[in-house]
Order: C-alpha cells, then structure tokens, then sequence
C-alpha cells in the first residue's frame, strides 16, 4: 500500500467516509470554534512562566537541540550552505559540550552541499547526528503545477533530504477547495518515499499569516494532519506575522487533540521571527503545559530559525561566566 493509500484510509478512520470536499467541509466546519481572547490570554499567561537558574540551563540546551538552522535566501551558494553546516556542527568552539542543532533547513538545489559538508554527521538527531530539511513545492508561494511540486521533492529526497517543509496551496484552502489541498499533501507524501521504502519526513508549512483566522489556521492544521503529514509548521518565514505563540499554541492544542483521538503523535515547527532565548523559552513552556514535555524532542518539535542560535549561544556563556562576551563571539549570520 502507498503512503498516499495508508494517509487517505487514517483519514477515513476519522471522518467515515472519503476526504473528498464535502466531507472534509462538513468535519472542519464542525469542529468547536476558536475562543480568540481566551486563546491570546492563555498564549500570555504561558508567556509569563518564570524557570529557576538550574531549568534555564536545561532549557537553553534544549532549544539548541531542536533548532533547524536555516537559510533560505536568493542568495544562498555551496559556500554559504558549507558555513551553516559548519556552525551546526560545532555551535560554540570554545564550549565542546554544546549541544549539536537538529537539523540545517536549505533550499533543494543545496541539499547535496550540505549532506556533504555534515559527512559522518549526517543523520537522525534523535541519534545525536543532524538531519537535513529541504523546503520544497515552489517555495514559499506555493505556485506551480503538482507535477512540479512532485518533482521538486522527490529531487530533494534523492539528493539526501532527510525532511521535507512543503507549502500547501493556500489560496485553494481559502476558497473552501479542501480536497485537492487533501490530495497535494497526501501526493507529497508519497514523493517523499525513497527506493528502499523509507520516507523523508513531511513539514506541512499552513503560512499562517494569510490565513487570516484561527478557526482557519485550526482547520487548516487538522487538514494537513488528516492528509499525512508528520508534523505541522507555521510559516515559510517570508510572511509577516510569522509564527506566533498563540497561533503555535492552538496548533499544539490540535496535536494533542490528535494524539487523544488516535494515539499518533503529530509534531509542530514554529518558523519565523523567534530570534531571542527569552522568546524560545516561552515555547518550550508552552510545549509542555500543552501538548506535554514528550514533545519536547527533535521528531516532534523543531524551531525554524537562522539567528535564534546566536542568542542562545549567549546567554549560555553568560551562565557560565558571569558575563557576556564580545560581538566577535558569536559568527554573523
């Protein structure tokens, strides 16, 4: 059976009956209405959680352990891509205990350099190693043919990506077209399957900030769950708001509905504008008052980011010494 077959017959499990437009319709309309100023006061007061000095320790560690290191740039080379992989594999020269990030996020067409340049290195971070996540169907717009989407991913996979971020066809969604965002999903999926049987691991990026609701951003996580993907991700980062913690909040909420309902555990990326330790901290917290502290590990929680890092790397420092180190410190992203 193909994975596309194995997501659509979970999805049929929950719906009963075929995710075709009409059904889906039917269960995402009916799912219970989002409480915006209930969620945004719940968002808040996690956001005000304070850790003792010794929970801080672990806890910037632990953001270290699930960041994706990224750079999605135009611009981007094999050079640049080289000096990601470098930084993620060794964070802070002067501190050999740093943990190892968990994965480097890079276009497709750089996915090659950076299996390359992880050499040994590369693999699970549950295994201490560090994967590779490749953004792909025509990201961050979305805007192509599925043939070519299809085609995007499977290059990405046979180059050596270990994780797929696709972007669903938003505008589809937002005009109630809920099947074929069904079927692109399921048919990413798919692509994502490698010759040995394995599959690369699906991100399933909403872009949160044009989907205007959080009964649409709500709809749309429980969408890209149904369809199979393996984890749900906020933004491609090139659109403002990026992620959020009340829109990460209620996504996690929807995993752990999920969870309750069928036993599988779904993960959840926020991506874009999570720049400061301070910030990832309110995350984490938010993690394990929601969906639980077991999600607080590389295959079900990641932070997409390319400076948050720096930051961490800190105010570790400061925790260690007593003080913070010069600008020269840290490498310049």
């Amino acid at each position: 059976m193909t994975t596309k077959e194995l997501s659509r017959r979970s999805a049929v499990d929950v719906l009963g009956a075929e995710p075709d437009d009409a059904t889906l319709r039917r269960f995402l309309h009916g799912l219970p209405g989002v409480d915006a100023t209930g969620l945004e006061q719940r968002a808040a007061g996690l956001g005000t959680r304070s850790i003792k000095t010794t929970s801080k320790a672990w806890a910037l560690d632990k953001i270290i352990s699930l960041i994706d290191l990224t750079t999605l740039e135009g611009s981007d080379t094999p050079g640049k891509v080289r000096s990601l992989v470098s930084k993620a594999k060794t964070p802070d020269a002067a501190d050999p205990s740093t943990p190892l990030v968990a994965a480097v996020c890079v276009y497709g067409d750089m996915v090659g350099h950076a299996v390359e340049a992880l050499g040994a290195l590369h693999g699970d971070p549950d295994d201490g190693k560090i994967s590779v996540a490749a953004v792909a169907t025509a990201f961050p717009s979305g805007r192509s043919s599925l043939a070519i989407k299809l085609a995007d991913t499977a290059e990405a996979v046979a180059a050596g990506a270990d994780e797929i971020d696709m972007v669903i066809d938003r505008g589809a969604f937002l005009s109630g077209r809920y099947g074929l965002v069904f079927d692109q999903i399921a048919a990413v999926k798919e692509a994502c399957r490698r010759e040995d049987g394995t599959s690369a691991s699906l991100k399933v990026i909403l872009e949160t900030g044009e989907l205007n609701t959080y009964d649409n951003i709500k709809r749309a996580s429980w969408l890209g769950i149904l369809a199979g993907g393996d984890f749900i991700k906020t933004s491609t980062g090139k659109v403002q708001p990026a992620a959020t913690l009340p829109t990460t909040l209620l996504m996690l909420e929807t995993v752990r509905d999920w969870y309750r309902a069928t036993g599988e555990k779904i993960g959840v990326k926020p991506a874009g504008g999570i720049r400061t330790s301070k910030d990832a901290i309110k995350y984490i917290v938010t993690v394990a008052e929601t969906a639980g502290e077991e999600w607080l590990q590389p295959h079900l929680f990641r932070f997409g980011a390319s400076s948050l890092l720096n930051d961490v790397l800190l105010q570790r420092q400061k925790m260690t010494t007593g003080h913070y180190s010069g600008p020269d410190y840290v490498t310049i992203d």
